[in-house]
């Protein structure tokens, strides 16, 4: 994978061309109790394909065997060892820093307890209980108390771990707060930085590649600054799916480093060709029907077609003003025109 300038084209689906899918769970594959239309269908599809399907999740509160049940009863069959979570990986990293069967101050739920558990620690919630070391990952049931504990124990100079920093989580109701608010609430508290486990951060991405055995991956996500990044990051491609967090206007200010290589709707991109973005002579970039540019600072649309293509010449003109000019083009109208 090189730096993004133009999405990525692919003449086979997406399926034939990678071998393997990480996919984000929250906001791709379900929100909150549900899946996400089109997801069943087109994840059953994958499979029958013969693409492996890994579910690679930056929420830390529930162990992988609750998710792959949870995923089972929405219609997606998995196995505990389809699931990759960031408490894995902040496990591995904690592993790395103490003594073997040491003792872990916990902040966040049973799926931080079962991968410490995996490594041999000792999951405590006190720092009276003499840990070696402080992880902290999002569960529901985090508060006061527990953000506390963990602002002492951070003071004391224990190593901390955090899973995950996602300021929000996609939920069946909304966007809430996520792990990254309760780890700004200690940082607050004591001045101090955690080691980050979870995407977009390498130790994320080694757990991945280690637990699923992937030789040519596609990342799916809903986020730029994670799932995006993280692919970057790996050096691996991506697939952006506009079922969760992300807007058409955030990508169209994306910086390199969360710039997708494929961009689709939800998870039937999985399924489809995804067609190639020509630069035309005079600056203009052409996906089948669809033409854009930039002038005067605002991005221009002509041609007919589907509205995706459109957004696919739309992010190649904005993005080569972005990377010309250092600053992002006005996408409003043009976005508009395709009913984003």
């Amino acid at each position: 994978m090189t730096d993004t300038q133009v999405p990525a084209h692919s003449d086979r689906p997406l399926v034939e061309a990678y071998d393997t899918a990480l996919l984000d769970l929250d906001g791709v594959v379900y929100a909150g109790a549900d899946a996400i239309e089109h997801a069943v269908d087109s994840l059953a599809t994958a499979r029958a394909e013969g693409m492996r399907l890994a579910y690679v999740t930056n929420n830390a509160s529930r162990p992988p065997r609750v998710v792959a049940e949870h995923l089972t009863e929405l219609g997606v069959p998995a196995e505990p060892g389809d699931v990759i979570n960031s408490a894995q990986a902040a496990a591995r990293l904690v592993a790395e820093k103490v003594p073997a069967g040491a003792k872990v101050l916990v902040i966040g739920g049973a799926g931080l307890v079962e991968a410490l558990a995996e490594h041999g620690l000792v999951a405590v919630g006190s720092l009276t209980e003499g840990p070696a070391a402080v992880v902290q990952g999002f569960d529901p049931s985090v508060g006061w108390a527990q953000l506390a504990e963990a602002a002492y124990a951070v003071a004391s100079g224990l190593p901390w771990v955090a899973s995950n920093t996602d300021l929000s989580i996609p939920t069946a109701r909304g966007i809430a707060p996520g792990n990254g608010t309760l780890v700004a609430a200690v940082r607050a508290a004591t001045g101090a930085e955690p080691e980050v486990a979870g995407k977009p951060l390498p130790p994320m991405h080694r757990e991945t590649v280690l637990r699923t055995g992937a030789k040519r991956p596609l990342v799916v996500g809903d986020r730029l600054d994670t799932d995006i990044e993280g692919a970057y990051n790996g050096g691996v491609d991506s697939l952006l799916v506009f079922t969760g967090v992300c807007t058409p206007a955030d990508l169209l200010a994306a910086p390199v480093k969360h710039r997708p290589s494929y961009l689709a709707a939800d998870l039937r991109g999985l399924l489809e060709a995804h067609p190639a973005v020509e630069q035309l002579p005079g600056g203009a970039f052409r996906c089948r029907g669809r033409q854009a540019e930039v002038v005067d600072g605002e991005l221009r649309l002509t041609g007919a077609g589907d509205r995706y293509d459109g957004l696919r010449a739309l992010c190649a003109a904005a993005w080569a003003a972005l990377d010309r000019d250092g600053r992002a083009a006005d996408g409003r109208k043009a976005l508009a025109e395709l009913d984003f």
